[in-house]
């Protein structure tokens, strides 16, 4: 750009401060909202992206596809043994495991244990998931039993500034063991679903008793393959591998791939797929949060050719001059461009700073911990200020550029574009508007309906609940467990506390069997089933439908000594009554299922909701033991207290340390618990509202800055219109309903648009609000009033205007 131009666009600003502001403003905001949900996304598709080779490395996935059950799903966990099996039919396939992570284990040192993310994983681990090392060889550093890997944190906190190689560490997963540290790798970057710390080698004793149990899904199979294709071609024997290998899977006629498959999915890809029955959507949510990113930034430069054109009148005469003395089209085109793109760079630099003063509030509103990385948002940026000013400029520089010379300088006044340019504001309008009503109507709906999963009836009075799944660690010694449970009784504010192998929150295992119905052929609907001790439905106050809770009065009730599975009285939820072919609560009293395992119905209890409210809830019986120390594997403890709950959380982490010191207290509330199933959408929300509200304001900004330039565009036809009698109410109402017109018909583009999006995103939940027309008209009255409110003012001050005064104005 020539001097000329950069004094042209000095001058420009200098003169129009506040059109300055508006234009910069509005772009510098729509950038900055552009840029922080640009970066969000990237972090949220960049999970595994920092592994060297991430894209050769393929989890196994388990697909269920039984008929009926609520276990059915897509699953990133395979059976122990899976891989031996491969190996013996795929000779060469190159894969490990790894059971743990996630918190899935102890240190034990000076005393006191603390949880860590730990994880068994094969000896050639470092070959399949090459994490990056900074001490150790990859080869050798889990070859031997005894050997353990840990991040730099880890080696920090245990060793301080020794070297740690050959240092000694007393880790407790399965049991407590003492391991000596072969090798040092790198702290995991917060983007990945790698949640490990301390890596112990994997032997066939640590395994459960499923290792080669088809059907059992124990831990994860990471496979890698050098090309996509060798492992697509490796995916498609996996169906007659099942087949051969899973045999007691099948059902009678049936192959056993009809009930089960293996599929592959790339590592880069596990954190945005669903698992199980959890019908959320996180691409979707991701999609989302980026179109609101892109769409703010496009309604900032709506706002910016807005206002552009509006005022495009206003240089009409430098247009004709420069015209005169020899400018041709193309450099008064050119020109104008230069401004624009000169515009947004300045802009962009304001946008830039506005993102970095505003993360630590995004970060805050979204629980993350995002960060500007200048190495590649500076270039990016670069670029997206010469596309954005280029799409900026190129209507208002062709607008300019086409003023003709002589008519514009007869004229008296400039000229405004005429009616062409009149409609074409208003469609501006109309487009900038409608996407901000959409997000207006989408805000609502998503506080709406993370609030209603937040209040909604679970089936159990949560308030004044604590869960302690530290009970099911294998360092609790099974014949300490009732001990415990006796002292955890007799602390004050201690009402009620049970044992049970699911609790608030997921905790616990996940057990599904058939259950054989009298006089219907076939294995009968699969259920969920749950085994608990004495009190859990009283202590969770869960509510009897019909029948009566488990007691030992009824011998029949008590389960100890036999398999879990078979039963004998049992409690089932109202969600198993449909598929048990019960009508009423009453009428599944008494009746006896199970064929050859027989299990009677003594008890009908509402629905209970531990887990996501997205995943659908399952239908279960419950059965019942007097002993659960002795009988329940997975042992979660359920307290219910008196008074304030952090009270006594306190008294219980004291007496956890005083009786089983080496195990880490992680007791919390339920509401604690199930806040983690909410925090994903509670941070889309917060997001999405951030965006939402950002916008809104951009297009306030553009319709205030257009409501300005016509009324003063206006001020001698006000006059007019006073003088022949019309009154400054009227005068306001004429202006008031010309500008809000645009914002009404925006509704015809928003309504639909608002519509289909939270259609799918509320599909998501099985238990969910609906769509009501309350939500798009309350959005449409907000959009409406917040209008009004901003071309008040200037339509108040003109239509104040005196008519001589106004007459006289040019």
């Amino acid at each position: 750009m020539n001097r000329y131009a950069l004094l042209s666009l000095y001058r420009s600003l200098v003169r129009h401060k506040l059109y300055a502001a508006l234009n910069i403003g509005g772009l510098a905001v729509g950038i900055a909202v552009f840029l922080v949900l640009g970066l969000y996304v990237r972090f949220e598709t960049g999970y595994e992206k920092w592994l060297p080779d991430y894209d050769k490395v393929y989890v196994v996935q388990t697909v269920w596809t039984m008929q009926d059950s609520p276990a059915n799903g897509t699953y990133a966990w395979t059976m122990g043994g899976l891989i031996d099996q491969m190996r013996e039919d795929f000779p060469g396939v190159i894969g490990a495991r790894i059971n743990g992570g996630d918190r899935g284990g102890t240190i034990l040192a000076k005393g006191r244990a603390t949880t860590v993310n730990s994880a068994q994983v094969d000896s050639n681990f470092f070959q399949v998931v090459p994490l990056p090392l900074v001490a150790g060889d990859r080869a050798s550093a889990l070859a031997q039993p005894g050997n353990v890997a840990i991040d730099e944190t880890t080696a920090r906190t245990y060793f301080g500034d020794r070297n740690p190689i050959g240092q000694t560490l007393v880790v407790s997963m399965d049991k407590v063991r003492t391991y000596r540290v072969s090798a040092v790798f790198r702290d995991l970057p917060k983007n990945t679903d790698f949640k490990l710390s301390v890596l112990m080698p994997l032997t066939r004793e640590m395994a459960n008793q499923y290792w080669y149990h088809w059907g059992s899904s124990s831990l994860r199979t990471v496979l890698r393959f050098d090309t996509p294709a060798a492992a697509r071609a490796f995916e498609g024997k996996l169906n007659a591998f099942v087949d051969r290998r899973g045999k007691e899977l099948a059902d009678p006629g049936g192959k056993p791939s009809d009930v089960q498959h293996l599929q592959l999915l790339p590592l880069a890809d596990l954190h945005l797929e669903p698992q199980g029955q959890d019908s959320s959507n996180a691409k979707m949510t991701i999609v989302t949060l980026g179109l609101v990113g892109v769409l703010t930034l496009l309604i900032a430069v709506i706002n910016y050719v807005n206002l552009a054109t509006a005022r495009a009148g206003l240089r009409a005469r430098e247009v004709a001059m420069r015209k005169v003395l020899g400018a041709d089209r193309g450099v008064l085109i050119r020109q104008f461009l230069g401004e624009a793109v000169l515009t947004v760079a300045i802009a962009a630099l304001c946008g830039l700073i506005l993102a970095e003063l505003g993360l630590p509030i995004v970060n805050a509103a979204g629980g993350l911990a995002l960060t500007i990385p200048y190495g590649t948002v500076v270039p990016g940026l670069a670029l997206l200020t010469v596309i954005v000013g280029l799409l900026a400029g190129v209507y208002p520089a062709i607008l300019l550029s086409r003023f003709p010379a002589a008519a514009v300088l007869a004229s008296a006044r400039s000229p405004g574009g005429g009616r062409a340019g009149t409609r074409t504001r208003e469609l501006l309008v109309i487009g900038q508007f409608g996407l901000a009503i959409a997000f207006m109507i989408g805000t609502a709906i998503l506080v709406a309906q993370t609030r209603h999963v937040r209040l909604t009836d679970l089936g159990f009075e949560r308030t004044s609940l604590l869960v302690l799944p530290a009970m099911a660690d294998s360092a609790v010694p099974d014949d300490r467990k009732s001990t415990i449970l006796t002292a955890i009784r007799a602390l004050p504010q201690v009402k009620d506390a049970t044992i049970a192998n699911a609790a608030i929150g997921g905790s616990g295992e996940s057990n599904n069997t058939n259950v054989p119905l009298p006089g219907v052929v076939g294995p009968g609907p699969s259920l969920s089933w749950v085994m608990v001790s004495p009190r859990f439905f009283e202590t969770h106050g869960a509510r009897l439908l019909a029948g009566r809770w488990f007691d030992d009065a009824h011998g029949a009730d008590d389960t100890t000594g036999r398999k879990a599975a078979d039963g004998a009285n049992i409690v089932i939820n109202r969600r198993a009554l449909t598929p048990l072919r019960f009508r009423t609560p009453q009428e599944a009293i008494g009746k006896t299922l199970g064929g050859d395992r027989p299990r009677t119905i003594i008890g009908v209890v509402e629905d209970l909701r531990f887990d996501s409210p997205r995943n659908p809830l399952a239908a279960t019986y419950y059965v019942y033991t007097r002993r659960p120390a002795e009988t329940i594997g997975t042992s979660v403890v359920t307290i219910r207290v008196a008074g304030d709950p952090r009270v006594t959380l306190k008294r219980l982490r004291d007496l956890w340390q005083l009786m089983v010191p080496q195990v880490p207290f992680d007791a919390k509330t339920a509401d604690d618990r199930l806040a983690d199933f909410y925090e994903a959408d509670d941070r889309a929300t917060r997001l999405f509202g951030i965006g939402a509200g950002l916008a809104v304001l951009i297009g306030c900004v553009g319709l205030w800055g257009l409501a300005s330039f016509n009324t003063q565009r206006r001020v001698k036809e006000i006059g007019i219109r006073k003088t022949l009698g019309a009154s400054s109410a009227a005068i306001v109402k004429l202006l008031v309903g010309q500008f809000l017109r645009p914002v009404i018909l925006a509704n015809l583009l928003a309504w639909p648009l608002a519509y289909v999006a939270m259609r799918t995103w509320l599909a998501g939940f099985e238990d969910r609000i609906s769509l009501s027309p309350l939500y798009f008209l309350a959005a449409t009255a907000l959009a409406l009033t917040i209008a009004v409110l901003t071309v008040l003012g200037q339509s108040l001050r003109a239509s104040r205007a005196a008519p001589a005064w106004a007459l006289r104005h040019d």
